[in-house]
């Protein structure tokens, strides 16, 4: 009897401190995984309609994940609707290029020094959009000429001037809308002269390189970041005048996205950092020759830089 009633008040007692920890355990955090995902919000990342932003929108969704983000993707969009996008809270970031913003999305006059394209699209960004560029990369994916190297070896053509002095020599292939932009072929001919073209043809975009490689062409519009420029067949021009700004790559955020989740600028800038041409033109060409799905490729590139 007196082992009996020794146990009843024993067991009142372990009953209420497991009820007591239980209390305590419920009021606490809801954090209770490594990364703390628990507790981060979801953030809607978004891309542009083409291989690069598409790799780019898929590599900041892997990096927030990491980080125990919960990422809603939303990429894939169209050139005239992202920034619209972004602006009315649709998506939260995506890449985009300083030279995009500058001439595209404000309307303002070319200016050709990276650093000062950067500190205008960032200040006039915030002031009318309360939008936020994190750090630029090295990479710049401007608008460029390509040339097989066929012929600019026969006619030692390396530069955009190169260019301009042979062109009576050499087949031009375009997409049609370089021409009549008032920063494509309007612009190199203010700056360089007359391109007076031995022949000039019009095709889709996407079979440009196709055309050079088949000798159907000798020059034609290209970026300066496209994949093909892996292959030794292909030389990128130098716009040795520089008519073209820079178009760095950063991510864009919405400023009220940072205020409440300020360690995404440090996600995304560990990301840009790995960010250069050498580097956008090898991931490029995993998609666009080696026909790899974007997000393998952005998924690889993560795991080889940071880790799983």
């Amino acid at each position: 009897m007196k082992k009996k009633l020794f146990i009843l008040p024993l067991l009142a007692a372990m009953l209420t401190a497991v009820v007591f920890t239980g209390c305590g355990k419920s009021t606490g955090s809801t954090t209770n995984t490594a990364n703390g995902s628990s507790s981060k919000p979801t953030i809607k990342v978004g891309s542009k309609d083409f291989t690069e932003s598409l790799i780019l929108g898929e590599l900041y969704s892997e990096a927030l994940e990491h980080a125990g983000y919960k990422v809603d993707r939303k990429l894939n969009l169209g050139d005239a609707v992202v920034h619209t996008s972004l602006v009315n809270g649709d998506i939260d970031l995506y890449p985009e290029y300083t030279g995009t913003g500058l001439l595209s999305i404000l309307k303002e006059k070319p200016i050709y020094d990276s650093k000062a394209v950067y500190d205008e699209v960032s200040a006039k960004y915030k002031e009318k959009f309360k939008l936020i560029w994190l750090n630029p990369s090295e990479a710049n994916d401007s608008q460029g000429l390509v040339i097989t190297k066929k012929a600019s070896d026969q006619y030692n053509i390396h530069t955009i001037s190169d260019l301009q002095k042979n062109a009576s020599k050499l087949r031009y292939a375009s997409q049609g809308e370089f021409d009549k932009r008032a920063d494509g072929l309007p612009a190199l001919t203010k700056a360089y002269g007359q391109f007076n073209f031995k022949d000039e043809k019009i095709y889709n975009t996407g079979i440009l390189y196709d055309i050079l490689h088949s000798d159907k062409a000798d020059v034609a519009v290209a970026a300066t970041t496209d994949g093909q420029l892996s292959k030794d067949e292909f030389v990128l021009l130098q716009d040795d005048k520089h008519v073209w700004p820079p178009y760095n790559l950063a991510p864009v955020v919405r400023q009220d996205i940072l205020t409440k989740n300020p360690d995404i600028k440090d996600i995304l800038n560990k990301v840009t950092a790995k960010l250069d041409n050498k580097t956008l033109i090898k991931l490029n060409a995993e998609v666009d020759i080696d026909k790899k799905e974007y997000k393998t490729v952005a998924k690889e590139f993560y795991n080889q830089e940071f880790g799983k």
